[in-house]
């Protein structure tokens, strides 16, 4: 049973922030965006005046088409064209094509697990040929999309009985899975074998994302840290402690901030190169998910609140939010920012257009 975040102690939640009216101006009583300076001091966030408008910066976002799965949605993905979305749920994923209007029904359906085991993560390779399955199995699955019936062309297996999320490379020449034993396992996708295991989360790593150009590592964990690997050297750079179990996390394309969902309901964007972060309250549960738009300027996260909050980069102004009729699990963002892409615990995705 998860506590309202209101009963909830600990960094993140809105106890600890809660507005002293005789000693904070009215600012306090409205703000969900504070900044955090390096000596700890918190303070409201005053917006600038271009946050809500501007090339790149979506108005609304109007929903387009609902996938009825069947079961729960816990990953999405939409291709690089568009025209086709992938959700996995119990077992397998399913193919939909969204590229027309109208009623959707599965194209194809990609058994990956067993009926019982839930998909927790697919990835597309960058040429859209491939599609990378990990959830509740030791076994990864690699897919030929471009087969003229999509089939199984390899299986990766790990001692971890869970994998939890997955990344590509932008290369394409390697997979990272994070396992439910904390490792995190790099897999050449040529030869199909295991090179290297990064070792340090002492729980569930749960999320996971690349910058610099696919030199490091972003890893969150169940044992309420945030850590930066270095590809090349193999080693651990950073750790963040944090008094939440991290959910999801995803590094801006562009810029140098790491957006961190957490257990605890709030969302944090930590300045990777200095200490400086921002504290954003508008969940009211745990975030589940988060994704970057590819411009860099506006991100999105969801959450066990039925919400789906669009951000602005850094500093956390509220763009838009759509609520849903269940817990938000997945999200994912179309390449050219015009399409996000919902997973339900009402058996169902959602896929939105993004207005201007």
């Amino acid at each position: 049973m998860h506590e309202s975040p209101e009963l909830q102690q600990g960094e993140g939640t809105r106890s600890v922030w809660a507005p002293v009216p005789q000693y904070r101006d009215e600012r306090w009583l409205e703000a969900y965006s504070f900044h955090v300076s390096a000596d700890g001091q918190m303070q409201p966030v005053p917006f600038p005046s271009d946050a809500l408008v501007g090339a790149g910066i979506p108005r609304h976002a109007r929903q387009l088409h609902t996938l009825a799965h069947g079961e729960v949605v816990c990953a999405v993905t939409i291709s690089g064209s568009t025209q086709h979305v992938y959700t996995g749920g119990k077992g397998c994923v399913k193919v939909w094509d969204v590229g027309q209007p109208g009623a959707k029904m599965p194209v194809a359906q990609l058994d990956c697990l067993n009926r019982d085991n839930y998909i927790r993560s697919c990835k597309l390779l960058p040429d859209g040929r491939s599609l990378i399955v990990g959830g509740e199995a030791s076994t990864l699955s690699i897919w030929d999309l471009a087969a003229p019936t999509p089939r199984i062309k390899a299986e990766l297996t790990s001692s971890a009985p869970a994998c939890y999320a997955l990344a590509v490379s932008p290369d394409a020449k390697v997979c990272f899975s994070c396992c439910s034993d904390g490792n995190i396992v790099v897999w050449d996708l040529q030869n199909q074998t295991m090179v290297r295991q990064f070792q340090g989360h002492t729980d569930g790593a749960s999320c996971i994302d690349i910058s610099d150009y696919g030199t490091r590592l972003w890893t969150g964990g169940l044992d309420n840290t945030v850590r930066c690997w270095d590809l090349r050297e193999g080693r651990q750079l950073q750790q963040h402690d944090f008094s939440s179990q991290i959910f999801s996390l995803g590094h801006c394309p562009n810029q140098d901030w790491l957006a961190v969902g957490m257990e605890s309901s709030s969302v944090e964007l930590l300045h990777v190169r200095k200490p400086e972060k921002y504290q954003l309250h508008l969940h009211e549960s745990c975030v589940l998910s988060l994704k970057f738009a590819s411009c860099g300027r506006w991100f999105v996260s969801t959450g066990k609140d039925n919400l789906l909050n669009a951000w602005r980069t850094p500093y956390g102004a509220s763009i838009f939010q759509s609520k849903e009729s269940s817990s938000v699990l997945s999200c994912d963002i179309s390449g050219n920012n015009k399409y996000i892409v919902t997973g339900s615990g009402d058996k169902k995705a959602t896929v939105y257009e993004v207005v201007y």
